[in-house]
């Protein structure tokens, strides 16, 4: 979508390269704060429930694109380790960090997948986020299926978990859509001032 507007504006390369560089910094930046904010406020079961990693990165997919988004998805648990490390209570755990890294980039690139659909209609946001939440809890529950006997979670625990997360989820699939949509009013509106 942020490609499209850019692209509308005539903007150069080098410009449409700094802008996506910035929103992308602030997606990794905010899915590495939501986190904390969610583990001060719920605990350490917060992060579980209420998956504050996922809304950044839905976030990226649906705004810049499949590329641009795949970087936010895999860059957000890597920084958030890496900072979170140096602090010595890793976020996410050194054993979930390969995980989320596919799961989230399956979010970001699905739901960047329909990125030009939602600059020419907003509403494609609900159904890119939808698919790009299955696609991506699905890509974590097979990869644990895949690795169990190396990993030390079960598909039994993941499911459990997931099923902890689902209102996060349902409340993710509303307001990212919404998010993306009012955002491209405003751009839209911009454009015709």
């Amino acid at each position: 979508m942020i490609e499209s507007v850019l692209a509308k504006k005539n903007y150069s390369a080098k410009t449409k390269i700094t802008v996506k560089s910035l929103i992308s910094a602030g997606l990794v930046a905010l899915a590495v704060i939501l986190p904390q904010i969610i583990h001060a406020a719920f605990g350490s079961a917060g992060g579980v429930q209420w998956l504050p990693m996922y809304l950044p990165v839905l976030l990226g997919g649906c705004l810049l694109g499949w590329t641009w988004g795949l970087g936010v998805g895999i860059a957000s648990p890597v920084v958030s380790f890496l900072i979170t490390l140096a602090f010595g209570n890793p976020m996410p755990a050194a054993a979930r960090l390969p995980f989320m890294i596919a799961e989230l980039a399956v979010f970001a690139a699905v739901s960047g997948l329909f990125t030009e659909k939602i600059a020419a209609n907003g509403w494609m946001a609900f159904p890119a986020v939808l698919l790009a939440q299955v696609a991506g809890r699905t890509t974590f529950m097979l990869l644990v299926l895949i690795f169990q006997s190396v990993t030390p979670f079960t598909p039994a625990q993941i499911w459990s978990q997931i099923q902890t997360g689902l209102l996060a989820l349902v409340l993710q699939a509303v307001i990212v859509p919404f998010a993306v949509m009012g955002l491209r009013m405003l751009l839209n509106r911009d454009r015709n001032d």
